[in-house]
């Protein structure tokens, strides 16, 4: 893979905070902030870590309705909103690096299109680098979230990213009494 251009490194103290993250993503990735729609974002993680849930919420923020499944069986779901396509794979079946070539999943790959995978790591460096990289690891409390840019489109989203609070309160508490 290329060099990165960028990295942040962000907390996300619970699910709320890895799906405010990929709210923030969305309207970037789907060109309504930047005028440019399309993204390329691999998702890794152990199983658990969020990958689906993050993908779930930024397909939901991009206009997605309805069903949002898991392509842990399918290997792919596609949804389209408006002229913007956007592909959701997953990885972690595959035996062979090569696997994801002889689906056919080549042809995805495009520039003004939303492709999301998880387990990239599966298809071994035989992928093309993406905007960016999102890795999530189970920190004590909540996970922690790499994000690697590796092009400019990517590094322009990262300087956007705004980090959540260090502390997000539960939506199960009651606001404070002086509120």
């Amino acid at each position: 893979m290329s060099a990165p251009l960028a990295t942040l490194t962000l907390h996300l103290p619970d699910e709320a905070a890895t799906e405010a993250l990929a709210r923030q993503l969305a309207p970037m990735v789907t060109g309504a902030q930047t005028g440019l729609p399309g993204a390329c974002i691999h998702l890794q993680g152990d199983l658990g870590a969020g990958k689906t849930a993050f993908s779930r919420a930024l397909l939901r923020e991009s206009g997605i309705t309805g069903r949002i499944k898991s392509p842990s069986y399918a290997l792919l779901e596609s949804y389209k909103v408006s002229n913007l396509y956007f592909y959701h794979l997953d990885f972690y079946r595959f035996s062979d690096a090569r696997e994801w070539l002889d689906a056919g999943f080549r042809d995805l790959l495009r520039d003004d299109a939303v492709v999301l995978i998880e387990w990239p790591e599966r298809a071994e460096g035989l992928l093309p680098p993406p905007d960016l990289l999102i890795c999530l690891v189970y920190a004590g409390d909540g996970r922690d979230a790499t994000l690697t840019a590796y092009t400019a489109r990517g590094q322009t989203w990262l300087n956007a990213i705004v980090p959540p609070p260090l502390t997000a309160p539960s939506p199960r508490q009651a606001p404070p009494a002086d509120a």
